[in-house]
């Protein structure tokens, strides 16, 4: 069953899942399938990092560029909150994990931010000026 895993990733997850649904243990390549199921938890704390990511750096813009506010901001702001509720409903562990790791999280949109704008990086405080509540409410922005 180990070499499926390398020569055919999906085939090892189709048969996998078959060994699973039929109790055929012994026959299960435990080994990978502990990596595959750890990866999977991984894979859905970075997709909420992206997503705070991106809606830290879209609600910094908002907040120190007004002048360059556009639709396109506003819908990057819906869209990642979105994405994160989504997940969050799906494993709620994650909004835990977005609270442990919003002030990590708000240093890299600074710092995208600081590239993408006029705003120099010392112009942006230095710790997140934003609860994870208002960060993840509907209808809230920062002001100027």
């Amino acid at each position: 069953m180990s070499e499926k895993y390398l020569a055919d990733f999906n085939l090892w997850i189709e048969q996998t899942a078959q060994l699973l649904r039929e109790s055929r243990w012994h026959e299960i390549d435990v080994p990978h399938l502990i990596e595959e199921v750890e990866d999977l938890g991984k894979s859905e704390r970075r997709g909420i990092a992206s997503q705070l990511t991106r809606l830290l750096l879209h609600l910094l813009k908002w907040q120190y560029q007004p002048q360059r506010r556009s639709d396109s901001w506003l819908d990057s702001i819906t869209d990642a909150r979105t994405q994160i509720e989504l997940a969050i409903e799906d494993s709620p562990s994650l909004r835990s994990y977005s609270a442990e790791q919003l002030e990590e999280i708000y240093q890299r949109a600074r710092r995208q931010a600081a590239k993408q704008t006029s705003v120099t990086i010392s112009m942006l405080p230095d710790a997140c000026p934003y609860s994870l509540d208002l960060v993840l409410a509907e209808d809230w922005l920062p002001e100027s």
